[in-house]
Order: C-alpha cells, then sequence, then structure tokens
C-alpha cells in the first residue's frame, strides 16, 4: 500500500484542457496543503477549493474551457476529471474505512454527507437550491457536478441539504459536509484489508 496517494491526470476534449494534480491527505498527515484552482467559473473554483481544503488534499486544477458557449462542459468536464484523478491517487481501496459521514452548517443551511468507496458509482443528490444562476455558475450543474464525480470516481456518495435559505450557503454546505465525508472514508485503518465481504472493491 503505497503511503502517498497522488495522481496527475490530463484530459482533452474538442470542450475543455484539463489539468489536475490531487494528492489525497489524511488525518495523520502532516504535509503542507496546497491549493490552485482556476476554471474560469468562479463559483465552482469556490466548491472545489472548499472540498479539496477541508478534504485534506492538495490539489491544483486548470480548466480552458468553451465558456462562450455555456458553463456546462467546464463544470461536468472537470468533475469527471477530478472523479478519474480521485480514483487513481486512491488505488486500490485497502486499509481505508471506505465509508464516512458528516454535517456541515454554513450558518442557517445544514448539509449531510454519506460516503462509500464501493467500487459501484452511484450519487442522490438533493440540494433545493431555487436561483438559476450562482455567480456565473448555473445552480442545475451543482448537482450535476456532484453526480459526474462519483460517477468518474467510482464511489457511491448521498448529499442532501437539511435546512437553509441562502442558496451560496447550501451548495458550500454540501460541499464541505462531502469534503468530511471523504476524508473519513479514506482514512488508513493501520491494517492491509480491503474493507469488503466480497475481498474486492
Amino acid at each position: 500500500m503505497s503511503l502517498e496517494r497522488s495522481a496527475v491526470v490530463t484530459r482533452k476534449t474538442n470542450e475543455t484542457d484539463i489539468k489536475i494534480s490531487l494528492q489525497i491527505g489524511s488525518l495523520e498527515s502532516a504535509s503542507e496543503q496546497a491549493i490552485d484552482i482556476n476554471t474560469g467559473i468562479g463559483f465552482l473554483d469556490h466548491m472545489y477549493h472548499a472540498l479539496a481544503k477541508h478534504a485534506k488534499w492538495s490539489l491544483t486544477l486548470t480548466c480552458k474551457g468553451d465558456l462562450h458557449i455555456d458553463d456546462h462542459h467546464t463544470a461536468e468536464d472537470t468533475a469527471i476529471a477530478l472523479g478519474m484523478a480521485f480514483k487513481q491517487a486512491l488505488g486500490e481501496p485497502r486499509g481505508i474505512r471506505r465509508f464516512g459521514h458528516a454535517y456541515c452548517p454554513l450558518d442557517e443551511a445544514l448539509s449531510r454527507a454519506v460516503v462509500d468507496i464501493s467500487g459501484r458509482p452511484h450519487a442522490v443528490v438533493d440540494l433545493g437550491l431555487k436561483r438559476e444562476m450562482i455567480g456565473t455558475l448555473s445552480c442545475e450543474m451543482i448537482p450535476h457536478v456532484l453526480m459526474s464525480f462519483a460517477t468518474a470516481a467510482g464511489i457511491t456518495l448521498h448529499v442532501d441539504v437539511l435546512k437553509g435559505d441562502n442558496d451560496h450557503h447550501r451548495a458550500e454546505s454540501a460541499f464541505k459536509a462531502l469534503a468530511v465525508a471523504i476524508r473519513e472514508a479514506v482514512s488508513r485503518t493501520g491494517s492491509n484489508d480491503v474493507p469488503s465481504t466480497k475481498g474486492v472493491l
């Protein structure tokens, strides 16, 4: 089991050109965290920064996307690439907790996230956002980002905003809850066991 869980992913299409460097930290890690994100969409950068910060990741993510069309390709493709990087960095899910959950508030908003590093991509996301846009990011793309990440990462996640009036707060608390849940799920147990009755994940 590698002590350093890191990945570099480049994903280029006719719509986006993405470069990602990811190192998955842990509660035991003393390495310095570095985060640098530029997707061209300010609120999406903000959400990825919150995810990386509270998941204890070091993350560099750049994207040159076709924002002259809209935000869809950039939001979706960065989530796919980040999921790919997460899966590559984690490697064989051996010696980890596998499951993680968290509640995170942001002022009046409260979100719950539950994660299973299952090898079975599935996402149920209910954010209850009412605005059309937050900054230059379409609110319909925010749950789609989480779903695209889960699919590419090969994980199961459930993210629900339980309460909140402000859509910025609702979205940000959701990303923070997901981050803390992922941090718990990938934390090391000290064993070399695959956490499944099947023996594989």
